[in-house]
């Protein structure tokens, strides 16, 4: 796959965890789309490394997504966890 499919699959993959996780989060849309972009490779790489199976087979394959998706979701509470603090102080 290259590039702009990974961008666009972790695009949506940001707003399905978004829409998993809801909550007011410091930074907006933007935010939300670059947790997206880098929870698909994470999502990707984790795949790699605990499952041994390749999860960057194609655009429409469902272990694309659910890696993406779980990646997202990783980082989203990640994210929420560091700024959690700085909004109640």
């Amino acid at each position: 796959m290259g590039i702009i499919a990974w961008i666009l699959i972790g695009l949506l993959a940001g707003i399905i965890a978004k829409m998993l996780m809801p909550g007011k989060d410091p930074g907006g849309i933007i935010i939300t789309m670059l947790i997206g972009i880098a929870g698909g490779l994470l999502g990707g790489w984790l795949g790699k490394v605990l499952f041994d199976v390749d999860s960057i087979d194609g655009f429409f394959d469902i272990s694309t997504w659910i890696a993406a998706i779980v990646g997202s979701l990783i980082l989203l509470a990640l994210y929420r966890v560091v700024t959690g603090n700085r909004r109640r102080a």
